[in-house]
């Protein structure tokens, strides 16, 4: 294993263990991009809430995400 993979692994690691995620992590385990990650967020596609002045995505947010992904229509996707 390289040290990068390494990082990456560590990385992951910890991300799984948050219940509260800054959007680029929730883009990383979306395996999107940032700015996509953000739209998303912004037009309410993906749950989030604000504490204090920061916006978060909670980690339970990111399968319903994808459970409703699953199951649009075709023509919708």
């Amino acid at each position: 294993m390289t040290e990068s993979s390494s990082a990456v692994a560590v990385l992951e690691a910890v991300d799984s263990a948050l219940v509260l995620l800054t959007v680029e992590e929730a883009a990383r385990r979306l395996r999107i991009g940032r700015t996509t990650a953000f739209r998303l967020v912004l037009d309410g596609e993906i749950e989030s809430v604000t504490v204090g002045r920061l916006r978060r995505v909670p980690a339970d947010a990111l399968p319903a995400f994808v459970a409703k992904l699953r199951h649009r229509p075709a023509e919708e996707a």
